[in-house]
């Protein structure tokens, strides 16, 4: 992990494999936060593996920087996370890579939309059950 410091942005890098090794990794990018950032900016431009368990440490960081009043990004998305990513949001086929379309919008609209779309089939289905 790179972190750089630059205005009101904390950059970090990081590299190699995100899993379940992480959880540490992912703290020191909290541990190096000047008090005047703003923004968390995560490059995942050498990150070239990630697992379940990689994401949900990626996603932990990104709502302990929301905690603290950052705007967090993760930018950089290599192939293979992409994929991980659009297959445990259920965006899969041609075209439908996750971190590229939803990297500057975060991971919770991605998961509030999941959501709003599961409610909307639940009261569909209810609908049609009640006639």
């Amino acid at each position: 992990m790179d972190a750089e410091a630059r205005g009101h942005t904390l950059l970090v890098g990081l590299a190699g494999a995100l899993d379940e090794g992480a959880a540490p990794v992912l703290q020191r990018a909290l541990d190096h936060l000047p008090a005047e950032a703003r923004v968390l900016m995560i490059d995942l431009h050498r990150a070239t593996s990630m697992d379940p368990a990689g994401l949900l440490h990626l996603l932990d960081l990104h709502r302990r920087g929301e905690c603290l009043g950052l705007r967090v990004l993760v930018v950089g998305w290599q192939d293979q996370p992409q994929q991980l990513l659009a297959e445990i949001a259920g965006l899969t086929g041609p075209g439908s890579l996750a971190g590229e379309r939803y990297a500057l919008a975060g991971f919770r609209r991605l998961i509030g939309e999941r959501a709003q779309r599961a409610q909307d089939l639940g009261a569909a289905e209810k609908s049609v059950t009640c006639r």
